[in-house]
């Protein structure tokens, strides 16, 4: 069912139980958020900063767009005092929670966050907001490598124990979603190292493109049922044409 409601003073046409954050998109309205990587990940509404304020039958009240499904026509505004000040905070005590996240930093200055003087920064530094998306990035591949920590302020994303992680296949996902660099890496010709792991990396058998790691490829060769593939995509048709080519050959 089609429903119309109005965002920051725009009327906006949308179909029951979209999320505010998608309709905001679609027409052009934007409306900052961390946490959120549609349609790959699935929404958490844990970063917050997505924050608008919904109004419904005179009564106002502030909501995360990114999870909020659209049942009824409403009011919204992305801008309002109301908003401004809230998301302000939440990113004051983000940049609190990560303070050598530039990212957040950056965010913090443009939504002019106030300095939460009373409180310490996080004292180990550091860059995780505690978004999640690194985990359900790992979950999705089905390896589940990676899992929120313990609770409270030692919380943490982490293998098991920080050591290393049987499941992990060093593909990185997890560095690649991350919106604030948290998850390092390094690799050189031959090795690649996360979490605390060394992986052997695969090359294209024919130009030498980097594939991913080893492990990597057998992870998605278990998955498909085939042998693990060590041809880029723009050498894997010669690659099949040859082995055509052998076992038809008269």
């Amino acid at each position: 069912m089609s429903i119309t409601i109005t965002i920051d003073g725009k009327p906006c046409i949308c179909e029951s139980g979209e999320f505010l954050n998608d309709i905001a998109k679609r027409n052009g309205i934007f409306v900052p958020t961390l946490c959120s990587m549609k349609p790959i990940l699935l929404e958490r509404g844990c970063c917050r900063v997505c924050i608008v304020e919904l109004v419904e039958d005179s009564r106002s009240r502030i909501v995360a767009s990114c999870i909020y499904p659209v049942e009824r026509e409403c009011e919204v505004f992305t801008q309002s005092e109301k908003v401004v000040r809230e998301r302000g905070m939440v990113l004051a005590l983000l940049k609190l929670l990560a303070p050598d996240a530039k990212l957040i930093a950056q965010l913090a200055k443009a939504y002019h966050a106030p300095e939460l003087d009373r409180l310490e920064p996080n004292a180990d530094g550091g860059t995780c907001i505690l978004c999640g998306r690194c985990v359900d990035a790992c979950n999705l591949l089905g390896t589940s490598a990676i899992a929120a920590m313990n609770r409270g302020v030692t919380k943490e994303i982490n293998t098991a124990y920080g050591a290393p992680a049987p499941a992990c296949i060093g593909c990185t996902s997890c560095a690649q979603v991350c919106p604030t660099d948290a998850i390092p890496f390094t690799e050189d010709e031959t090795t690649r190292s996360i979490w605390n792991q060394d992986f052997e990396l695969a090359h294209c058998e024919i130009c030498g493109e980097l594939l991913g790691t080893i492990a990597s490829l057998e992870h998605a060769a278990k998955i498909t049922g085939d042998e693990p593939n060590l041809f880029c995509p723009n050498h894997q048709r010669r690659h099949l044409a040859g082995s055509f080519a052998l076992i038809y050959r008269p």
